[in-house]
């Protein structure tokens, strides 16, 4: 039987080592990035053609981005938890209520909005596809890196 010692060493994880996952395959890259680009390029020209006021498209425009950063500065917050690299409470905290807060903005514009419902669910579906599409790209490109570094 093992002591504790040798334990939390096995289950330490170091932050330089793949932990057994494999290099991202270029076709889920490719993937992620066209979900990417597809999912933000569609929400902008929703935007550019949509019958609504500046201020309006701005706010919707600062959703996304507000959205994209904030995934991912959670990704990588949850991530590093999980390879033992520390991250504050506070900023795992921020991290979490900024991307609640993107999505519940957009809930609550796209609810009032004069919109259609399918104009609606559009711009719900290519904002939840860009948060999602963002996160894997995070994730391949930090998966790229550590695999860069090790060898």
């Amino acid at each position: 039987m093992e002591n504790l010692e040798e334990t939390k060493m096995r289950s330490t994880v170091n932050p330089m080592v793949n932990n057994g996952s494999s290099k991202p395959t270029g076709a889920f890259v490719g993937a992620s990035w066209f979900a990417l680009l597809l999912g933000m390029v569609s929400f902008c020209i929703g935007l550019w053609n949509a019958d609504m006021l500046l201020n309006e498209k701005g706010y919707y425009f600062t959703i996304l981005l507000f959205g994209l950063f904030s995934v991912i500065s959670l990704q990588k917050a949850v991530r590093d938890r999980t390879e033992g690299i520390p991250v504050t409470d506070i900023y795992y905290g921020i991290s979490w209520f900024a991307t609640i807060a993107a999505m519940v903005l957009l809930v609550i514009g796209l609810v009032n909005a004069d919109l259609l419902l399918s104009e609606k669910g559009f711009y719900g579906m290519s904002f939840v596809l860009s948060l999602f599409a963002a996160v894997a790209v995070q994730k391949n490109v930090r998966d790229l890196a550590v695999l860069g570094a090790r060898g």
